[in-house]
C-alpha cells in the first residue's frame, strides 16, 4: 500500500470518552468525528478495545478496511514521555510506568505517536489554521489552566521529559485582598492557575459574595453549592452582571499578564485561547480584558513592529476546533510523521 493510498488517525483519550478522527494522505478529515466511552479508570487494556470501537468506526464511516489506517496519533491526559505516562491524574493505577504508546502499536500493527491532551489541541488549532506556517502558542482555561506550543512545519514541543508548556504553574504576582497567595492544585503558591481556572472561579465567587456589597445578589439567595453558583457565574456574564463581570475581567486581566513572560520566553507571533470561554456571548469582552493584562506586562516590541508600527508582532485568536481539535491534532501528527 502507497502512502497515498493511507489514512490517519486521531485519537483523544478523555476521562469520560475518547474523541476519534480519520485523515487522509493530504490531511483532509475524512468522515465526522467519532465518540466512543473511554473506561480509562478500567485500565489501559479495556481503553485499547475501546480504541479499536473508535477506529473500527472510522474506518466504517469512510468506506475503507481498517487496515489502510498508516499511523495513529494518540494524547493522554497525563504528563508522558516517550509514550510512558508519569503521572495517574484520573486514569487507573496500570497506566503509570507503562510503554501505552508502544504496548498499542505493537497490538495495532501501525506506528503510534503520544502526547498530552494540551499538546494535542495546541496542534489541532495548527492544523485547522492553513494560513499559518509559523508558530503557535495555546493557553487554554478550563478545570485547570493548560497549554501548548507548536513550532514552525507544525511539530510540537514538548521538551525533553515530555513537561514543557505546564502554563498554570507560571507565578504571577497577585495576591488576594488580605496579602495572601492563593493555593494552586499543585501544591504551590501564586500560580496562574489559581486565577483563571473554574478552580479559581470557584475561590473567587466564595470570597466576593461573603463581602457586604454582594449581599443582595441573586447567587446569594438559598443554598446552592459554591460549585453550583461559580458554573452559573458564564450565565450571569452573559446577562450583564457586575459582579460576574468583574470577576471575567480579573481573570482575562491575569491570564494576558502571565502570556506577556509567556511571550518574552518563546515569541511565538500568535497566541490562541481556548476553553469554553470561546463560546461565549462576552467572549469579545474577555479577549479585551487579556489583550488589557497582555499590554499591561509586554515589552512595545512584543506589540508592534518597531519598523513597521501597524505590523502586529503578537496577535491574539479564539480557539476554533472545540471539543475535536485533539482529535484532529493527533491525526494531522499522524500523518506528519509516518507519511
Amino acid at each position: 500500500m502507497s502512502q497515498a493510498d493511507s489514512y490517519f488517525a486521531g485519537l483523544d483519550i478523555g476521562g469520560t470518552s475518547v474523541k476519534a478522527v480519520l485523515v487522509d494522505a493530504t490531511a483532509e478529515q475524512i468522515g465526522p468525528l467519532v465518540e466512543v466511552r473511554s473506561q480509562v479508570k478500567d485500565g489501559y487494556e479495556s481503553t485499547f478495545g475501546q480504541l479499536e470501537n473508535a477506529l473500527d468506526q472510522l474506518a466504517a464511516a469512510a468506506g475503507i478496511k481498517r487496515s489502510r489506517i498508516g499511523g495513529i496519533g494518540l494524547d493522554v491526559p497525563a504528563p508522558s514521555s516517550n509514550g510512558v505516562i508519569w503521572g495517574r491524574a484520573n486514569l487507573a493505577d496500570d497506566w503509570v510506568g507503562t510503554d501505552i504508546r508502544g504496548r498499542l502499536s505493537e497490538r495495532l500493527g501501525v506506528p503510534v505517536f503520544m502526547t498530552n491532551d494540551g499538546n494535542a489541541a495546541a496542534v489541532g488549532e495548527y492544523a485547522m489554521r492553513k494560513y499559518h506556517t509559523s508558530s503557535l502558542m495555546l493557553v487554554a482555561p478550563g478545570t485547570g489552566l493548560g497549554g501548548g506550543l507548536v513550532m514552525p512545519g507544525g511539530r510540537v514541543y514538548e521538551g525533553v521529559n515530555g513537561l514543557a508548556l505546564e502554563v498554570g504553574h507560571v507565578s504571577v504576582p497577585f495576591r488576594e485582598d488580605d496579602g495572601s497567595l492563593p493555593a494552586c492544585s499543585c501544591g504551590l503558591t501564586g500560580c496562574s492557575e489559581a486565577w483563571v481556572s473554574l478552580m479559581a472561579l470557584r475561590r473567587r465567587v466564595g470570597l466576593e459574595l461573603a463581602k457586604p456589597q454582594w449581599a443582595d445578589h441573586p447567587l446569594n439567595q438559598g443554598d446552592t453549592m459554591v460549585e453550583e453558583k461559580a458554573y452559573r457565574l458564564r450565565e450571569f456574564a452573559e446577562a450583564g452582571d457586575e459582579l460576574a463581570g468583574s470577576i471575567f475581567k480579573q481573570q482575562g486581566f491575569i491570564l494576558g499578564f502571565m502570556i506577556a513572560d509567556l511571550v518574552r520566553v518563546f515569541d511565538p507571533g500568535l497566541v490562541v485561547i481556548g476553553g469554553g470561554l470561546a463560546e461565549t456571548s462576552f467572549r469579545d469582552q474577555y479577549m479585551a480584558w487579556v489583550e488589557e493584562g497582555f499590554a499591561d506586562r509586554a515589552w512595545p516590541v512584543y506589540r508592534f513592529s518597531p519598523v513597521e508600527p501597524d505590523q502586529q508582532t503578537t496577535r491574539f485568536e479564539w480557539a476554533t476546533g472545540g471539543d475535536a481539535a485533539a482529535a484532529i491534532g493527533m491525526a494531522y501528527a499522524a500523518r506528519e510523521l509516518f507519511s
